[in-house]
């Protein structure tokens, strides 16, 4: 006989990580709504998702465009997940961007770092016909590392600019980073985190765009509550609600 898999645990941990989510928020003293917490649901399976969904979860984050598709046309998902609204938080190939245009419920793309992509993501948005337009963040390699993706913190405004100005079919929103894994925060504040508020602010300034209209898209399961924080306006926790991969 299967292993039964109990519906607590999800809700669970999720409901933890939204007490967290509220502490950290109070110790900052914000006068702001809560931050936006997505579940990150890669590798997991359709039942974690709606374990989650059932015990309110509505932003849910996937990495992979083949994995997003599969879910978001997933049966029990589209009957009993009618309020679901996806973010891609991958990197994104121009040449899947058609591909991903095409899901109904995707929310938000939060890794758009070239204005090749935006034009390739615009492009596709119009060939799709999507109603409305598709919210962006622009990612920044705020640590500079060759590993992770993200246009460099100095053209950031100009890549905001080019979204804005060249890509009708697209809505530019705010900056994302990922940043270094295991940041040690005995030495001081997360520098990844001051990067992406530095930038966020000068993008702000520079496009005359009102800084609580732009969001903040940095934290995950290690580091969210100091993400916080440091301004973050939309979390990605995937281990701390679903558990390890």
């Amino acid at each position: 006989m299967a292993a039964v898999r109990p519906l607590e645990t999800v809700a669970a941990r999720l409901a933890t990580v939204l007490r967290a989510v509220r502490l950290a928020v109070t110790e900052k003293g914000r006068s702001r709504s809560l931050p936006r917490v997505v579940a990150v649901s890669k590798t997991k399976s359709v039942d974690d998702i709606l374990d989650a969904y059932r015990a309110g979860q509505r932003h849910f984050g996937e990495n992979y465009v083949k994995e997003l598709i599969e879910k978001a046309q997933d049966k029990r998902i589209l009957s009993e997940a009618t309020e679901i609204k996806w973010h891609f938080i991958g990197h994104l190939q121009s040449n899947k961007c058609n591909a991903i245009a095409g899901i109904k419920d995707l929310w938000i793309v939060e890794t758009v770092d070239s204005a090749k992509l935006a034009n390739a993501l615009n492009s596709s948005c119009e060939k799709q016909e999507r109603k409305e337009r598709l919210k962006v963040l622009v990612q920044i390699n705020t640590s500079q590392e060759e590993s992770k993706s993200g246009c460099h913190p100095n053209d950031c405004v100009d890549l905001a600019r080019h979204i804005i100005d060249h890509c009708n079919k697209l809505s530019f929103c705010g900056l994302m980073t990922i940043g270094q894994f295991d940041y040690d925060y005995s030495q001081g504040p997360n520098p990844d985190f001051q990067c992406l508020i530095r930038c966020h602010q000068t993008v702000s300034e520079k496009l005359n765009i009102p800084a609580d209209e732009m969001e903040v898209s940095m934290g995950m399961s290690a580091d969210f509550e100091h993400a916080i924080a440091a301004g973050s306006t939309n979390v990605r926790i995937g281990s701390s609600i679903f558990g390890p991969r």
